[in-house]
């Protein structure tokens, strides 16, 4: 009888552990990351927003620009319209902002021709 309980307890451990090992991996990697939709805002010629791929991680936005839509601006602001941050960089490129603040925000992408792309989200 000891030896069926020793061989029970043996089987859920050897269970338990990799279960609890692989959950506490999934929740380290992605702890902090959400991916942010980008939208188009104005939009006069071809639309370029899969050519963007924006994140939140904890307090720092980023956003990739995987092909070349020549020179862009990247503004941050609140959602009440509140100006945060920007930066003007040739693409294909990426731009990082650190956000201090909790709250709403929202950010522009406006490329040479006009045209305006915007994403939302929430540092907590």
């Amino acid at each position: 009888m000891q030896l069926l309980k020793s061989k029970l307890f043996a089987l859920l451990l050897g269970l338990l552990i990799p279960s609890i090992w692989c959950g506490a991996k999934a929740i380290s990697t992605t702890d902090g990351y959400s991916p942010i939709t980008v939208k188009e805002k104005t939009v006069q010629g071809t639309p370029r927003g899969n050519t963007m791929e924006a994140s939140i991680n904890g307090h720092t936005l980023s956003i990739v620009f995987t092909q070349n839509v020549g020179p862009v601006t990247v503004e941050v602001e609140t959602d009440t319209g509140t100006p945060v941050d920007s930066q003007s960089l040739s693409t294909p490129n990426s731009a990082q902002f650190y956000i201090a603040a909790t709250g709403d925000y929202v950010f522009t992408v406006t490329l040479p021709n006009g045209d305006e792309y915007y994403g939302e989200f929430v540092i907590i």
